[in-house]
């Protein structure tokens, strides 16, 4: 099978969050108590006629992969924030890029990713703690002892600075051998610690986030056969002696030379039996037409049948910026057109393939305008966020925001904008801002109070 190839990215350091804080000078300041908390969404995309809302109703996430560098295009955005309600970065959280250099940690793309997630509801998934590929080099010269250090600490210090934002991790990705053997593969990890990395890795994981599903993570382990026989073994394993495993995860990454095999579901089953959660979690299947959509029809109906089976995320967005861009295995084309492979994959879901969906404010309508939430900073006790306000196709002369703010968090201060509040609700009007000619932007900030979690729900963008 084809493997993912290795990509090299830079990322500059930033402080990590929870350890970063804005001096309160605002232009404009209210003091605003924030009481009921409202139910929030879990995703912006309409109901049935989505992936992600589909998903939804079934009980289920549906993400994709996704490239920090890639979410200034407004089509690729767009297309995420309109059809997925999980996100996992591709590869942001790699060991390479977070951890350089021993010790130094950069985190700046993945939050990136994670607060652009945040903001729209999104869950997000960790991707990967412990891994043989996308190694720093000082990594590999490590002794054992170092190296177990080395590995302990990585995991607690990547786990700790996304804690609260996770919903599960792959904290060990293929370990296991190709072939007939069912062996481990040859790493750093396994040559120099041995067998006992991969527990001693979700023992770590636990201690450092309780809360996060914790799963083990691998390929062409989708039907039943030697290497899949292997990791099925640790699984029960783990489970019978406590070990801390909360879910496995199936890459699923299919071409015409290696299918979804004929047991697919039945191997997704045998694993839900031992007790964990099944995802599948790298989707692509190249092709095209009719037997590309047949395939994901099959893949979505098999994970429904299994009710362990928590979700599904492909492996990107649109096909040019596949992995493997030359099969088109993705659900969009390159101009970020619904392939037969999105249709089959959301009428499997329970939705409605149709037209996109009409979002009110989406960019291009004349008299509209869109709301874009990041967080700015963030430490401890609160958060600085900011909205971006950017006009449709024709000049508008004043702008207005809805933001849904948890109960437990109290707004102190805002910029930029006109605020007022009732009960949850705070609206943020435009002050001298709100002249902006076609697809211009501008935006306004807001300091909040009593925690960080979770971020405010960004409601639609009004304009005239």
């Amino acid at each position: 099978m084809i493997r993912k190839r290795t990509r090299t990215r830079g990322g500059g350091g930033t402080p990590a969050r929870g350890r970063l804080r804005a001096a309160l000078g605002a232009t404009t300041t209210a003091l605003l108590t924030v009481t009921a908390l409202a139910a929030l969404p879990q995703t912006t995309a309409h109901a049935a006629g989505t992936l992600g809302a589909a998903a939804a109703e079934q009980g289920r996430y549906f993400g994709a992969a996704v490239a920090a560098n890639h979410l200034g295009e407004a089509q690729y955005a767009a297309t995420l924030d309109r059809e997925f309600n999980s996100v996992t970065p591709e590869n942001e959280m790699k060991w390479d890029a977070v951890e350089p250099s021993r010790g130094s940690f950069s985190f700046s793309r993945a939050d990136q990713i994670v607060d652009h997630a945040r903001g729209k509801g999104m869950k997000v998934r960790g991707h990967t703690l412990v891994w043989h590929s996308q190694l720093p080099g000082w990594v590999s010269g490590l002794g054992a002892s170092d190296l177990r250090s080395a590995m302990n600490n990585h995991i607690t210090q990547v786990m700790t600075h996304y804690k609260g934002d996770i919903h599960s991790w792959d904290v060990v990705n293929e370990a296991f051998q190709d072939g007939g053997s069912g062996a481990r593969r040859s790493s750093p990890f396994q040559d120099r610690l041995g067998d006992g990395f991969i527990e001693e890795a979700f023992r770590t994981a636990r201690a450092t986030d309780p809360a996060a599903k914790l799963c083990y993570n691998d390929y062409n382990t989708d039907g039943v056969n030697a290497k899949s026989n292997a990791v099925y073994n640790m699984v029960k394993d783990f489970k019978s002696r406590g070990v801390p495993i909360d879910c496995v995860g199936f890459q699923s990454h299919f071409n015409p030379n290696s299918p979804v095999p004929s047991d697919y579901r039945a191997n997704l089953q045998r694993f839900a039996d031992l007790g964990v959660d099944v995802q599948i979690t790298e989707l692509d299947i190249e092709g095209s037409g009719q037997a590309q959509a047949t395939n994901y029809g099959n893949v979505v109906r098999a994970c429904l049948a299994v009710s362990r089976c928590t979700g599904i995320t492909v492996w990107g967005i649109p096909d040019k910026y596949s992995w493997r861009s030359s099969g088109t295995p993705l659900l969009f084309d390159d101009n970020y057109n619904k392939k037969p492979a999105y249709d089959a994959a959301l009428s499997a879901l329970g939705g409605t393939p149709g037209e996109d969906p009409e979002e009110p404010g989406e960019p291009g309508e004349p008299g509209a305008c869109t709301a874009a939430y990041t967080t700015a900073e963030q430490w401890s006790g609160g958060y600085n966020g900011k909205v971006t306000i950017t006009a449709g196709s024709t000049a508008i002369s004043s702008w207005s925001v809805n933001l849904t703010i948890a109960s437990s968090q109290q707004v102190v201060s805002v910029w930029n904008g006109s605020p007022s509040t009732n009960g949850n609700v705070m609206t943020v009007r435009s002050t001298w801002n709100g002249s902006l000619a076609p697809g211009a932007s501008t935006s306004f900030g807001f300091t909040v109070n009593g925690g960080t979690t979770p971020a405010p729900q960004v409601g639609t963008c009004t304009a005239s």
